[in-house]
């Protein structure tokens, strides 16, 4: 029971692993993704072609977007402006406050919503809290911060677990 919270509902290399077709399928049309190692790199500035063509191809599939972060408001507020993506920073994730006021100013219902992240303790945790479909993504890299490196080394006794359960591929 306890190891549910942290579960997945999907598990996926990379964003760009996701078949956007199959979630508008199954009634989702909002994504609701973290920033640092599900998108980009935790220390990069800059953002890839491909990824702007990933979030391109998101509004043509009309799927809503925001970022929702950890991080701070210098960090997500350069990021996603540039993106024209809407945000919310410092969302102390898993609480379910930044969740609630995401779907709040996107309009949606949680449902609908899929959780895009690459962290079990915040961002899958805090997705199945909330009800949302839950995507884990691998990291896009191992460069983390300090709080994020003590997570991980949670993780790596939660994901054994996991997969011996058939929680997690």
């Amino acid at each position: 029971m306890f190891l549910k919270k942290f579960a997945p509902d999907l598990y996926v290399q990379s964003i760009y692993d996701i078949k956007l077709d199959l979630l508008k399928k199954q009634g989702i049309n909002t994504i609701v993704t973290d920033l640092d190692n599900t998108l980009v790199e935790a220390d990069s500035p800059d953002f890839t072609p491909k990824l702007v063509k990933w979030l391109d191809d998101l509004q043509e599939l009309g799927f809503k977007v925001m970022i929702v972060s950890n991080n701070s408001k210098l960090r997500v507020s350069n990021f996603a402006e540039a993106l024209t993506v809407p945000y919310i920073y410092r969302a102390k994730k898993p609480i379910k406050t930044a969740f609630i006021k995401a779907l709040k100013q996107l309009e949606s219902k949680a449902c609908e919503t899929a959780l895009i992240g690459d962290q079990l303790l915040t961002d899958i945790l805090g997705g199945n809290r909330m009800g949302l479909y839950t995507i884990l993504v691998t990291p896009v890299s191992e460069k983390d911060g300090l709080g994020t490196k003590i997570n991980r080394r949670i993780e790596r006794l939660i994901v054994p677990r996991m997969k011996k359960r058939g929680m997690l591929p």
